[in-house]
């Protein structure tokens, strides 16, 4: 069974024992978090889709980890005028373990 959720404006297709980041939420490590309602849902075959959401599902998951991305560099630059900024940045994440998806947990 798999499903599409929402998070931090994206939308992410997860599966049981799935693991992947999305933008931060709040809570350490070994907190759960339960994403409900779904925007889609496929059992098998099974398809709900959601108008604009399934009722009924719901995906348990895990914080792993609560980390940064790769720094990336910001470099503005014009020729012949002395202007020249550097800046980095580096994006917070939140890595998820997808535990569960239950159907008819709530009605």
């Amino acid at each position: 069974m798999y499903a599409v959720i929402a998070s931090g404006g994206k939308q992410y297709r997860v599966a049981e024992g799935e693991t992947f980041r999305v933008e931060k939420l709040a809570g350490p490590a070994g907190t759960k978090v339960t994403f409900d309602p779904l925007l889609f849902a496929d059992d098998a075959g099974g398809v709900q889709v959601g108008q604009p959401t399934v009722a009924g599902i719901t995906v348990e998951a895990e914080i792993v980890e609560q980390g940064l991305n790769k720094k990336i560099i910001i470099f503005k630059y014009k020729r012949r005028k002395s202007y020249r900024r550097k800046a980095g940045h580096r994006q917070p994440f939140t890595a998820l373990k997808i535990t569960s998806i239950r159907a008819g947990a709530k009605a």
